[in-house]
């Protein structure tokens, strides 16, 4: 009887847990055979029937080939070898064709290999990188006669750590061999060519030229000769290039590229480099005191998980905002973004086994799980919007789903006032002339404000005056009197030298027409020649627009504009009702003539 309540209570924790979730247990497999991390998992409707996938660059531990993987729910429904470990993997449309099925890029070893349809569809090269000198020379030499004296294991070559470009490839290997291995490589490889490439470390995408989800994006691409390339969508081709001073592991990027952007690139000296369109070397440093584990941009801010079991904010200019002390060690990192409530927060999965949620510095929820989690992706999988996907530390796959009626709300572990509010504030000391100010300030304070009134008032008075001198002299576009409510804007058209001038007339009362105007033009006789310097201007009736045409003839060929002034009268009457002043183009035609 005791065994069997102590079941049942159990069960009851079980249920009472379930229920307080936020999160539905849509699959769990701990034999998965799924290693990778938060780099290589993209969700995308690859086929654009409405069905989001999985794409899984899997490792392959255990002397396995490293693969391509794609997930339709729980099952894997295709599989291709890779010929290299993958680096990164990024879901991008290449054109605004339809249909619009977007393509998949999978960065491994010096290439990205492009998917539409899931079938091979590009492969990106990076260019070569040019080889070491004397490397170069001693294996011309080579091809000669034996350069290796024989009581020396590596022969004349560079040293690999103080060369002051990498060695290549083959004379890397030819290092690693045994004296009387030496001479049987170098008549094998010696009529090769030296070639020396790079590789891809990280990935990501950036629109192109629209903010919109389903805009045409660029590929960014950070290598390990501590560089960024951005990639053409279509052409695959390098748009642009920019040096970093170390190699960067992750990249957060925010903008259009033929607009205005921003690229934050974390690096393996501990440092994160903000870089700006238009800029070939990094704008603003953020120094970290521990190498980074994670990079997620949140809105505005920069969120770090360093080594020393930590989340930092940072603004793009490098201000620090806050730091969250975590229970374990970061182990990876991604975004929460909640689109029907416009939720963007940071997921970090912790070698205790927990996966947190934060926004900003406030924890809003708590997942555990049976194993660490090495991977985190969350989006549209399937036909559910809010889809968490996480891969554990043994290959397992976890697959949950948020709630529809799943509300995050801030604070719910922490208890009590922030520690910062704790913390003494450094107040500099009082200097003489801070002391002499405040006595100053104390003693004239009725003076001081007085002579601030006196000059709002004067500002006031010329600005009215300035004002009052506008209306009388008729200077402005607008009407003043209410017998007259007009309204006249000019806009010029053409190349030269031959402009249109087109005056845009409109009476704004709502009831009463205006009869009897002209328009007469005052302008330079020598610069410039009018058909109609002086006309009548038709019946206005009120809320019309009257476009009033003519041409305007530049008579100087030598590029000097000057400026046509615009009346509008009444007749009887020498005071114009309205004016403008047209500040003409110079005449282009004129000037490449």
């Amino acid at each position: 009887m005791a065994a069997a309540s102590s079941s049942d209570s159990d069960a009851c924790g079980a249920e009472s847990n379930e229920a307080n979730s936020k999160w539905l247990d849509a699959h769990y497999d701990p034999m998965a055979n799924i290693h990778t991390f938060s780099a290589c998992l993209a969700l995308a409707d690859l086929h654009g029937d409405g069905e989001y996938k999985l794409v899984v660059g899997d490792l392959g531990p255990g002397g396995q080939q490293p693969c391509l993987k794609v997930l339709k729910g729980p099952l894997v429904m295709n599989e291709s070898p890779l010929p290299a470990l993958p680096a990164a993997a990024a879901t991008f449309l290449m054109e605004q064709h339809e249909p619009r099925t977007p393509a998949l890029a999978l960065a491994s070893g010096p290439c990205v290999y492009v998917y539409k349809n899931l079938r091979p569809y590009f492969k990106f090269s990076l260019p070569q990188l040019p080889p070491n000198p004397l490397e170069q020379d001693l294996w011309n030499q080579a091809k000669e006669g034996p350069i290796l004296p024989l009581g020396c294991h590596a022969g004349p070559f560079p040293c690999r750590e103080t060369a002051e470009e990498p060695l290549s490839i083959q004379s890397l290997r030819f290092l690693q061999l045994e004296l009387s291995e030496m001479e049987a490589f170098v008549n094998q490889h010696k009529s090769n060519s030296i070639k020396r490439q790079t590789v891809i470390t990280t990935m990501t995408t950036l629109k192109k030229n629209l903010a919109d989800e389903d805009a045409v994006s660029c590929l960014v691409l950070g290598t390990e000769n501590k560089e960024l390339l951005v990639l053409d969508p279509e052409a695959f081709t390098i748009l642009a290039k920019m040096s970093l001073p170390s190699v960067p592991v992750f990249l957060e990027v925010s903008g259009q590229f033929d607009v205005e952007f921003r690229l934050a690139a974390a690096c393996r000296n501990g440092n994160i480099y903000i870089l700006r369109r238009d800029s070939k070397h990094p704008k603003y440093c953020i120094e970290l005191s521990a190498q980074p584990v994670g990079l997620i941009r949140v809105h505005k801010v920069l969120v770090v998980g360093s080594t020393q079991d930590s989340l930092h904010g940072f603004t793009h200019k490098g201000k620090k905002l806050w730091t969250v002390q975590m229970p374990a060690a970061i182990l990876t990192m991604n975004l929460l973004e909640q689109h029907s409530r416009g939720l963007q927060a940071v997921m970090a999965g912790l070698a205790n086994g927990e996966v947190r949620i934060y926004r900003d510095k406030a924890l809003l929820n708590v997942i555990h799980t049976p194993d660490a989690v090495t991977s985190l992706c969350f989006g549209r999988y399937g036909r559910e919007d809010n889809t968490l996907i996480m891969t554990t530390r043994g290959g397992g796959l976890i697959i949950k789903i948020l709630k529809r009626t799943a509300v995050f709300v801030e604070g719910g572990s922490e208890v009590g006032p922030p520690p910062a509010q704790a913390m003494k504030l450094n107040v500099p000391r009082k200097t003489r002339l801070y002391v002499d100010q405040t006595l100053r300030e104390r003693e004239a304070g009725t003076a001081m404000h007085r002579a601030f009134q006196t000059d709002l008032y004067l500002l006031r008075l010329r600005a009215a005056r300035a004002y009052l001198q506008a209306l009388e002299s008729s200077l402005s576009p607008l009407s003043a009197t209410a017998r007259e409510p007009l309204k006249l804007h000019a806009v010029v058209q053409g190349l030269g030298p031959t402009f249109k001038l087109t005056l845009h007339l409109q009476n704004t009362s709502t009831t009463r027409p205006v009869l009897g105007l002209l328009v007469c033009f005052l302008y330079n006789e020598a610069l410039y020649s009018l058909p109609r310097p002086f006309f009548k201007v038709p019946l206005l009736v009120p809320g019309l627009n009257y476009p009033l045409e003519t041409f305007v003839e530049s008579l100087s060929n030598k590029g000097i504009s000057d400026i046509i002034k615009v009346l509008v009268l009444r007749e009887g009457q020498s005071a114009p009702l309205l004016s403008a002043h047209v500040n003409m183009p110079g005449s282009e035609g004129l000037a490449a003539a």
